[in-house]
C-alpha cells in the first residue's frame, strides 16, 4: 500500500516497463516514506487508439510516452503529494526518458479499514501493521 495502477500506450519492452515501475516505486519511497517492500503496482498497456490523455486546456504537449499513474493510498498531506509529483517526474525523466509533460497523476485516498493484505484481515485495524 499504496496501490498504483499505471496506464501506458503499448510498445515498451519488458525491461522498459520494469524500469518505469522501479522509477515510480523510487518516487513513492522518497515521497511517502513507505517500506521498501510496500509495493503494489499494476501496469496496463493500451493500443494508442484506446488511451486519450489530453491537457485540460493547459497546453501541455503529450507524446506516445505518456504515463498515467493512479494512486490509491491512506491519507497523505498536500506537501507529500506535491513532493511525489515532483520526484516522480524527476525519476521518470532520469531513468526512462519520460518528460514531465507526459506524466499525469491522480491520487485517491481511503481509510485503514479499506485495506486487507491477506488472510481476510484488515491488518491496519488489527495492529499487524
Amino acid at each position: 500500500m499504496p496501490l498504483l495502477r499505471v496506464d501506458v500506450i503499448e510498445g515498451r519492452s519488458e525491461a522498459e516497463l520494469k524500469e518505469l515501475l522501479d522509477a515510480i516505486h523510487g518516487a513513492m519511497l522518497a515521497a511517502f516514506k513507505v517500506p521498501e517492500r510496500d509495493r503494489y503496482q499494476i501496469v496496463h498497456e493500451h493500443p494508442a487508439t484506446e488511451i486519450i490523455i489530453e491537457d485540460t486546456g493547459l497546453g501541455v504537449p503529450r507524446t506516445q510516452q505518456v504515463v498515467m499513474v493512479q494512486v490509491t493510498t491512506r491519507p497523505r498531506s498536500r506537501l507529500e503529494k506535491q513532493n511525489f509529483y515532483k520526484l516522480l517526474c524527476q525519476e521518470l525523466l532520469q531513468r526512462c526518458g519520460v518528460k514531465g509533460s507526459d506524466v499525469v497523476v491522480s491520487i485517491t485516498q481511503n481509510a485503514d479499514e479499506d485495506w486487507s493484505f491477506g488472510y481476510g484481515r484488515a491488518q491496519f485495524i488489527t495492529g499487524e501493521l
